[in-house]
């Protein structure tokens, strides 16, 4: 496999009995521990390559698991379901001891930790939301995700090439970076991959999301044409969260890392005060 690009924390397989096994990035350290959960179709190196140095630079632990079918993620017969992505998460965090932790999602991550926190609260003690919406059903969103299984086909038969077009088609050109990333987007899994994209098409958190008991801060990419920055925000309206805004479109965390990783540091610390404050 080619090499990545940046120095990435160390990795590792972790058997959670009763799960399975699950690939885990964890920077170790004694600092707060955050769990980084990535989008739809980009692992967790792909999504955070970028992000992973300034997080552990400014002391966090870091940790992030490839949820089922992505990367290295789980391979399982059982359709791709959120609720399980998230279950995943949050035993993979009482098996290693680290939580209630702060827990970062972006895109279809955002879903997996609203999921986390609703459902296993005691491994959450405070949500940071990216890129992400409460609900994914408005009519542009339902098309992006019922062409999934044409995605499927495509990814069955010509997985590295099929991959390396849409990077071409997304004005990418062919260089090292663009080599790895097409070759670690080639491991996932393509039936949980457009499964994956379905699921999102039937998620909606609006009923409930308001009732989560942690923290928040949502971080909004101001010009996202994937997820519409007025659902981002009701998001955050809905939560009661405090909002950060970066100027980019859904790949900003790629895109513009530095001053996404910024951004983030920002709502990090945000949702840290609060938790202290809600404890004094």
């Amino acid at each position: 496999m080619p090499e990545p690009p940046v120095e990435l924390p160390p990795g590792r397989i972790v058997h959670v009995p009763g799960r399975g096994e699950f690939f885990v990035r964890d920077s170790g350290g004694q600092g707060p521990p955050i769990l980084l959960l990535h989008g739809w179709m980009f692992q967790s190196d792909l999504n955070w390559f970028r992000i992973y140095a300034p997080l552990i630079d400014a002391g966090y632990r870091v940790l992030a698991i490839d949820h089922r079918g992505h990367g290295r993620g789980l391979r399982t017969p059982a359709p791709f379901r959120l609720t399980d992505c998230a279950a995943d998460a949050a035993a993979l965090i009482e098996r290693l001891g680290c939580g209630p932790l702060t827990v970062v999602g972006y895109s279809m991550g955002g879903p997996i930790a609203q999921l986390m926190t609703r459902d296993h609260p005691d491994t959450v003690r405070a949500l940071v939301l990216c890129a992400t919406a409460p609900d994914w059903t408005e009519r542009h969103m339902r098309r992006l995700w019922r062409s999934m299984a044409a995605l499927r086909l495509a990814l069955n038969l010509f997985p590295t090439s099929a991959w390396r077009g849409v990077l071409r088609a997304a004005g990418l050109k062919d260089s090292p970076t663009t080599t790895w990333i097409a070759a670690e987007l080639s491991r996932g899994s393509s039936r949980d991959i457009a499964e994956a994209g379905r699921e999102l098409g039937r998620f909606d958190s609006r009923p409930w999301v308001a009732a989560l008991d942690a923290p928040a801060a949502v971080v909004v990419t101001a010009h996202d044409r994937s997820v519409p920055p007025r659902k981002q925000r009701e998001l955050a309206g809905l939560l009661g969260a405090r909002r950060f805004e970066d100027a980019g479109d859904h790949d900003a965390v790629v895109a513009h890392g530095p001053r996404f990783a910024a951004i983030l540091l920002e709502a990090l610390a945000a949702v840290s005060q609060e938790t202290a404050a809600r404890a004094a």
